[in-house]
């Protein structure tokens, strides 16, 4: 049935829409019955628009990435961490003709002259890897974006979020503190950076800046720019240093880098540094003291020194937030300042710590109080110097 009406499309006497499908359907001379038919519908509209065989894992709410690893080996990860599906594929060709199909749809083309390809689809963003490059057959690799945004409280209440911390969150915001996400690949920065952008003023405008649309908050006023790869020649590349500048002609009352992972963090610095403040962004690192030499990193490539960068980095950001995944599942680990010390440099000293076993104040609780506190409330500094537990 579905090779059927794969052929009509390709030769073209059948349009690749859902009526005309219907329609092939129907007219394929099979007495499926009214459940059949619109079984045999689901299939052909998975095989040909949507993912195949994996089609039926998007249901699952609790699913962020769809690994393939061959044709022997599926797995996913969501909120009950990497799971095995099994043995999904009959055979590598058919992993290799879903991942030519995906690629071709995001624009791109997946061949033995480009075996390794990354594209953007509606709600998806696919990396493919084609044998030899790959030792285990075809590899795909497909993060499913999610249009849901938890609030903080349902973040609170699901342990992601301390209650302290989420009213140190808050007041970040509210006092428009310019901020970093960091942590490692799958901690959910994106999540955590959506459902913050929820709690900006609804009388600001929000600017996100992302390689891939992944950030969906629940705000009245934001829009989004995309970068965009080249053509087969190479032509028409926009990238995220480019498109950091396009933003700061767009009014953004906050400038927002979905993930700061290239020159660009030159750009957003420097935005930051001239009045554009309430605004933030993830990075990658294993942990908060390890956000300055990451951030050095990323301005070697825009051509900063680490001097300059140090400078720079402590006058425009305010807050390090660190988010980690560890048995426990995910969490918001650790809030701490970004400054710059004589004789370290740049460091971030801790305000809030949580090591999964309760949340406790730290060395910068003070000097964030004072930023954020209001005289007469549980921010005001404490009269004691150094660190409380």
């Amino acid at each position: 049935m579905v090779d059927v009406v794969r052929r009509a499309v390709l030769t073209g006497s059948v349009l690749p829409t859902g009526a005309a499908f219907a329609d092939a359907v129907g007219s394929s001379g099979r007495l499926l019955g009214s459940e059949g038919t619109l079984s045999a519908l689901d299939r052909v509209r998975a095989e040909l628009r949507g993912l195949g065989p994996l089609e039926h894992l998007l249901a699952d709410e609790s699913i962020t990435d769809i690994l393939v690893n061959g044709p022997d080996e599926v797995w996913v990860d969501g909120t009950a961490g990497l799971q095995r599906v099994g043995r999904v594929f009959p055979g590598d060709e058919e992993v290799r003709s879903l991942a030519v199909r995906l690629v071709a749809a995001g624009g791109r083309r997946l061949d033995d002259g480009c075996p390794a390809v990354d594209v953007r689809l509606e709600g998806l963003r696919v990396h493919a890897v084609l044998p030899p490059i790959s030792t285990a057959g075809t590899l795909l690799s497909i993060r499913v974006r999610r249009t849901r945004v938890f609030p903080l409280a349902e973040l609170v209440v699901s342990g992601t979020v301390a209650p302290l911390m989420a009213e140190a969150l808050t007041l970040m915001m509210q006092q428009r503190l310019n901020f970093l996400i960091s942590g490692a690949t799958g901690t959910g920065k994106t999540t955590l950076l959506s459902t913050l952008l929820g709690l900006a003023g609804p009388h600001e405008r929000v600017v996100l800046v992302e390689d891939a649309a992944e950030l969906n908050p629940a705000h009245p006023h934001t829009v989004g720019l995309q970068s965009r790869h080249g053509n087969l020649e190479g032509a028409g590349v926009l990238d995220l240093t480019e498109l950091v500048r396009q933003a700061l002609r767009m009014r953004p009352d906050r400038l927002v880098v979905g993930e700061c992972r290239g020159a660009e963090v030159r750009e957003l610095l420097t935005a930051m540094n001239t009045g554009h403040d309430g605004g933030g962004g993830t990075i990658h690192a294993n942990s908060a003291d390890a956000v300055p030499a990451r951030l050095a990193a990323l301005a070697a490539l825009a051509g900063l020194t680490p001097g300059a960068l140090a400078l720079q980095a402590a006058s425009a950001l305010d807050v390090v937030v660190h988010v980690v995944r560890d048995a426990k599942g995910r969490r918001v680990e650790s809030v701490g300042l970004l400054e710059l010390d004589p004789v370290r440099g740049l460091v971030v000293r801790p305000v809030l710590v949580d090591s999964g076993t309760g949340c406790r104040r730290a060395a910068g609780w003070n000097e964030f109080a004072r930023r954020v506190g209001t005289a007469g409330s549980e921010w005001e500094p404490e009269r004691t110097s150094g660190p409380s537990s």
